[in-house]
């Protein structure tokens, strides 16, 4: 897919300021510093979306010192497109930074038809990131991830397979995604016995959905492995968005999976409550949201999307207050328990 560039034919070049605006987190024990807010790709840009807006919001999170950016082989839609796309970008724009970038792709979901394109077999994570790779016009991607676990694959075959796609030179480190604690652990104990770089785990972490916290973050703290926060706006409920009923263009109003009407009615109430604290602390509810994750010493970063560079920036001012009273704590806790 071609880019009209609107803004003529200059190059991209970035900021200067870029490295003295962002806060680094180390990930784990690794040698890792990862952007404490990164860019997910999840959303706003696959084919059905504008290019040039996301090769936009690609352009400014960079100039904002946002290094490390989230891919799967199913993002979209249709999937592989957000891959394919972010080559494109990749190819007119970050070429010259490919070693200042940190890009994570990831398989586990349905992503072709017949019985090796879905879960944890060798046979799939393998040929899901030789396809990735090719998608996004890279040798090798700095983190691949299984995305989920497979009841039915042994976990010895998944991580072998991670483990060899790191000795193959196709990536640098693995993480895993949407694992239990007692799971992480088991995984943890091969990759270490495999002398494999297992340096984060992907999780939904958010002030409504806090699972993270029986057992997992503990037990990415004795392994050695950070924590990246996904949908840490409970996708788009701990915004500004629903605090006086759901929009008709919001994504609640469409009644999509991850996100209904009954969902959001039945937290209002908490949601409006919420914001009164981030007001209180001169912040927006998503602000404040992003900031509340982070002050967790296990999470190394917050993933979040973004539709324009300006709710990216908006975003990132979480950093300008990251800390939290004991008070506001049990206030939180009070509302959300």
């Amino acid at each position: 897919m071609h880019i009209n560039d609107k803004s003529g034919t200059k190059a991209y070049q970035a900021s200067d300021q870029r490295y003295n605006i962002m806060k680094y987190n180390r990930s784990g024990k690794s040698g890792v510093l990862l952007p404490a807010i990164s860019l997910g790709l999840w959303h706003n840009f696959g084919f059905i979306d504008n290019i040039q807006n996301a090769r936009n919001i690609l352009r400014c999170a960079f100039d904002l010192g946002i290094t490390h950016f989230d891919l799967a082989n199913n993002y979209g839609p249709p999937y592989g497109s957000a891959e394919e796309n972010f080559g494109t970008i990749l190819k007119t724009d970050f070429k010259a930074y490919r070693d200042e970038l940190f890009i994570a792709s990831k398989a586990g979901y349905d992503m072709w038809p017949g019985p090796y394109g879905n879960l944890g077999s060798r046979k799939y994570l393998i040929s899901s990131l030789d396809q990735s790779l090719m998608r996004m016009g890279l040798d090798y991607v700095d983190i691949f991830y299984h995305h989920r676990p497979d009841p039915d694959t042994p976990l010895e075959e998944t991580m072998g397979a991670l483990a060899d796609i790191v000795r193959q030179g196709k990536a640098l480190y693995v993480g895993i995604s949407n694992y239990k604690p007692k799971e992480t652990q088991e995984a943890a104990e091969i990759l270490k016995r495999l002398n494999v770089p297992f340096i984060l785990h992907q999780a939904r972490y958010s002030m409504f959905e806090r699972w993270v916290e029986d057992g997992l973050l503990n037990t990415l703290e004795q392994n050695g492995v950070g924590c990246i926060a996904f949908s840490p706006l409970a996708q788009g409920m701990l915004t500004d968005k629903y605090l006086k009923g759901i929009p008709k263009d919001s994504r609640a109003a469409k009644d999509l999976t991850y996100l209904n009407t009954e969902t959001v009615n039945s937290n209002i109430e908490k949601i409006q409550r919420l914001n009164t604290i981030a007001q209180e602390r001169g912040q927006k509810l998503s602000q404040m949201a992003i900031a509340w994750i982070l002050r967790q010493p296990q999470v190394a970063s917050v993933l979040i999307g973004a539709s324009s560079p300006d709710q990216l920036k908006e975003n990132l001012k979480a950093l300008d207050n990251l800390k939290f009273d004991e008070g506001e704590l049990k206030l939180i806790d009070g509302i959300v328990s």
